[in-house]
């Protein structure tokens, strides 16, 4: 008798306490790897790209300087016993300002392409979330998450259609 009024009650108390239980095979759900897309996607190759071709000038020109002042700090080293007084002071003035200059160019260049890169990043990221959302209407999905998810099964995994979507809207 006693099991038997046990019964309902632990039915009705897994309603209240579990309200959505019995409702969560009905929503669609996908979960997107946001990492993955990025790194994967067409638009997000060719902003690399045409970030190098950018920076490529100024990336040379540093590397130049940088070489400009190995050579001196060199002769330097290597000369330095040798040469007046008034040379020596000239080339350590030289080794002096060719630091200080390579050390301000690196750090505006870095600046540089760092808010470019910020730039390209928005505008894939802009592309991505419209994939996403155009895949999920057109699915018919009730949520998609994007991140923090510790773990989900390969069947929600809609990653790989995304990065489709894209390479499909890049051409």
């Amino acid at each position: 008798m006693k099991s038997l009024i046990q019964l309902p009650v632990l039915s009705l108390l897994a309603v209240f306490v579990f309200p959505g239980a019995g409702y969560a095979a009905d929503y669609k759900i996908g979960v997107v790897n946001a990492a993955k897309v990025l790194e994967a996607s067409p638009q997000a190759e060719a902003a690399r790209k045409k970030m190098e071709k950018e920076f490529a000038t100024r990336d040379s020109n540093l590397v130049s300087l940088q070489n400009e002042l190995k050579e001196f700090e060199e002769r330097l080293v290597k000369d330095g016993a040798i040469m007046s007084e008034a040379e020596r002071q000239r080339l350590e003035r030289e080794i002096v300002n060719n630091r200080r200059t390579l050390k301000r160019d690196t750090t505006e260049f870095q600046e540089d392409v760092n808010f470019r890169r910020n730039e390209e990043m928005g505008k894939i990221q802009k592309k991505i979330q419209a994939a996403i959302e155009a895949l999920g209407k057109e699915q018919s999905y009730d949520m998609i998450l994007a991140q923090g998810v510790v773990y989900n099964s390969p069947k929600v995994d809609i990653t790989d259609a995304v990065i489709e979507r894209l390479q499909k809207n890049s051409k």
